[in-house]
């Protein structure tokens, strides 16, 4: 087919404009493609959510007044809340976690010696979370009656070294003080001999809380 001058022209001006939009498409694909490849994806490092320490959940209240990291165990005498146990505590500690990491079962420290400050920041929560302080008395002691403060009692963290203590840890003096913390532990080195005294079904029962 012939074509005249006006109809060529047209034809030219097409083919031109259709090459232009064609490059366009090419170049708009390959920023789409960069920019896609240069965000991080959600399996990431930079998108993952940061794991945040206790230490750094609680602020000022770090780990200079007890707050424990996670991943802490009974023989990480560097971190205070371990280390101002009372030196008879974590020597029972040390020997049942011993005995226990052969039965494969290791000690994480939830919560250990804390300071006063520490406590009462607790303490202050668990009235906000409870509505009152004798609701909040059955978890959270005063700063002037924890056992924690003083350095007498630890807080183990997960189960399996929860039960372990339940079934053995009469035979290092551990045992667990209320029903109601099944975490909570102190020496009691009559136990060894006459087993663990029956558990207060919370703080609130414990003479000791009434100072």
């Amino acid at each position: 087919m012939a074509y005249s001058e006006p109809a060529r022209t047209i034809y030219r001006t097409r083919l031109r404009w259709n090459r232009v939009v064609g490059l366009l498409v090419v170049i708009v694909a390959i920023a789409t493609a960069i920019g896609y490849h240069s965000r991080p994806s959600s399996s990431s490092p930079a998108a993952a959510p940061r794991h945040i320490p206790h230490t750094e959940q609680h602020g000022a209240l770090a780990a200079a007044d007890g707050a424990v990291p996670n991943g802490t165990t009974v023989f990480d005498d560097d971190v205070p809340g371990v280390a101002k146990l009372s030196p008879d505590l974590r020597g029972a500690l040390h020997r049942a976690a011993t005995a226990a990491a052969d039965d494969g079962v290791e000690f994480f420290v939830d919560s250990g010696w804390r300071s006063a400050a520490y406590q009462q920041h607790l303490l202050d929560e668990a009235v906000s979370k409870y509505g009152s302080k004798a609701a909040a008395a059955r978890w959270v002691a005063t700063p002037k009656t924890s056992t924690h403060v003083s350095g007498g009692a630890v807080d183990i963290g997960r189960s399996n070294a929860v039960a372990w203590l339940s079934v053995h840890g009469a035979q290092y003096g551990l045992c667990q003080i209320y029903a109601n913390e099944r975490w909570h532990y102190e020496l009691r080195p009559e136990a060894i001999d006459q087993g663990c005294p029956p558990m207060y079904a919370d703080p609130t029962h414990d003479p000791r809380m009434q100072r």
